[in-house]
């Protein structure tokens, strides 16, 4: 089984750890060790810590929280009676005021390997404000669970946001750990950053570490979900629902104008390796469509090696287009994400230019190629901060 951050944090304390030294922590509810400890108490209970601040991301300390841009309060921890301070509030940074006394934060979050997923965001402006403050920045690593394969265009930065704030592809193959290296390279962020690097990782996916999956944000329940988000997240752009409201979020695709079985066959025309489209009836409980019947598909991934998810979502979409625009399926409209002007769908995508070529009906194979040297460019700037495999 691997071995994570937390766990070898508490297990071998870190040469900066004395007695007295005033800590807080970023974490969330699937920040727990491998007897589902939560990463407060074993931090509060190591010795020489004293644990003076909580902060937690996207839906919240307690990943209670649903959807996009529904914020958390602050708050105080009911245990331990520190603050807890919301990154995803009236703010998406720390207060510097926050950190006042603070000699360290730790960090550690439960990444899924995926752009646009905020976690990373949030790490990132963490370090910022840490590094103007004079706060180390301690990461406690994870896994990727979407291993070391990469895939997607680089984020262009006129399409910068919270979804995506740094030019780097979909499937980005790094830890939280060396991302934050990364981020942290010469001419970037300059903060005071260590990393508890993982033990007995070699860069596979999410099964073979061994580990239980615990739910980092209320629709991500599974590995097979995190599989299938880099490509179906897309749908967020869209009105098609992405099976927020149902019980496989983002497995399941639709709409109330779809066949479920037209889609599939649609789908089945493209080269998406490793998986199923299942035709489906639907209907969501929240968000869009709630309370509608849709048709669409359940998407089962048969071979997660091969399996492509933006590949994927990208054909997702130009089927769509080619098949639904005509009965009401379109591009979801701003606000998303804090942005008020910007479609959703070219922060998602990180580029007006892919957004068009789905309308022209480009193959997903094609738009695959373009990009390749780019890739191959992200995976060789990044061989020095790589830690794994």
């Amino acid at each position: 089984m691997v071995t994570v951050g937390l766990e070898r944090f508490c297990r071998d304390p870190r040469p900066w750890v004395r007695p007295g030294q005033r800590v807080g922590l970023l974490l969330n509810a699937a920040s727990v060790d491998r007897e589902f400890r939560w990463a407060r108490d074993r931090v509060a209970g190591t010795p020489g810590v004293r644990l003076e601040a909580l902060f937690g991301p996207q839906h919240g300390v307690r990943a209670d929280v649903q959807d996009n841009m529904v914020e958390t309060p602050h708050g105080v921890d009911p245990t331990l009676g520190i603050p807890v301070w919301s990154l995803y509030a009236d703010r998406r940074a720390p207060d510097p005021a926050w950190l006042e006394g603070l000699d360290v934060l730790l960090v550690d979050l439960w990444d899924v390997g995926c752009r646009v997923y905020t976690f990373a965001w949030t790490l990132r402006l963490t370090l910022e404000v840490c590094g103007r403050a004079g706060v180390r920045v301690v990461v406690l690593d994870r896994p990727n669970p979407l291993g070391r394969a990469v895939e997607g265009n680089l984020l262009r930065p006129p399409w910068r946001s919270f979804v995506g704030m740094e030019p780097i592809p979909m499937r980005h193959g790094l830890t939280l750990g060396e991302l934050a290296r990364w981020m942290c390279r010469p001419g970037g962020i300059a903060c005071d950053l260590e990393v508890v690097e993982l033990e007995g990782w070699d860069g596979g996916l999410w099964p073979a570490t061994g580990r239980p999956w615990v739910m980092p944000s209320p629709n991500m329940p599974a590995f097979d979900t995190a599989l299938v988000y880099p490509g179906t997240v897309l749908l967020e752009g869209t009105n098609a629902s992405e099976g927020r409201g149902t019980t496989r979020p983002f497995e399941i695709v639709g709409g109330p104008w779809l066949r479920g079985d037209d889609l599939a066959r649609a789908l089945d025309r493209y080269d998406l390796p490793g998986v199923v489209f299942r035709p489906v009836g639907f209907k969501p409980t929240f968000q869009k469509w709630g309370g509608r019947p849709c048709g669409g598909v359940h998407l089962h991934v048969t071979d997660p090696q091969a399996f492509r998810p933006y590949r994927t979502g990208l054909a997702l979409l130009t089927a769509l287009w080619k098949g639904a625009a005509e009965k009401g399926f379109g591009w979801r409209p701003p606000p998303y994400e804090y942005e008020t002007e910007r479609l959703p769908i070219h922060l998602l995508l990180g580029d007006e230019a892919l957004r068009r070529a789905v309308e022209e009906g480009a193959n997903p194979r094609d738009l695959e190629r373009s990009w390749s040297a780019d890739l191959k460019g992200w995976w060789e700037q990044t061989r020095p901060f790589r830690l794994y495999g």
